[in-house]
């Protein structure tokens, strides 16, 4: 079972338990690759890898909303976007650990001979691949900042 027959039939047994949070988010995810289906412009099912990217970005989208509602003293709401975030987590593959990403910098900048923040773009590509829905953008870029430091 691919992950948009999963996700659809996560929809079917949210609508059958009646969990209408869940379903809200579920069917943000199913709309979005529907939406990517249709923009491609061919009937075929969409790539596993593809699916994670969507998933990725409405996590993202949702961890934004959530820091705004939070700076902006909406705690009900910042709940909505949080509990969305936990549902599409279960999509995503384990993120890495601190550790973990940062043997990955510091191996990559030792492989492209960087050696100052003026490097920076020569380790981040590469980094960006190979940890590509591995690892949150925000922590690897903080830890090639520092690693080049």
């Amino acid at each position: 079972m691919n992950l948009s027959e999963q996700i659809n039939a996560d929809i079917k047994k949210a609508m059958l338990a009646r969990e209408k949070d869940k379903l809200e988010a579920l069917r943000a995810v199913k709309a979005a690759i529907m939406l990517e289906a249709t923009k491609t412009g061919s009937s075929t099912e969409i790539s596993d890898e593809t699916v994670l990217g969507i998933i990725q970005k409405l996590v993202k989208q949702r961890k934004d909303a959530s820091t705004i509602f939070k700076e902006q003293n909406r705690e009900d709401l910042a709940k909505d976007e949080d509990f969305q975030i936990g549902v599409l987590s279960v999509y995503l593959p384990a993120q890495m650990g601190e550790d973990e990403v940062r043997k990955v910098v510091q191996d990559t900048i030792a492989q492209v001979g960087a050696t100052g923040p003026q490097d920076m773009g020569k380790v981040m590509g590469p980094v960006m691949g190979k940890l590509k829905g591995k690892a949150d953008g925000k922590l690897i870029s903080a830890l090639v900042k520092e690693c080049l430091a």
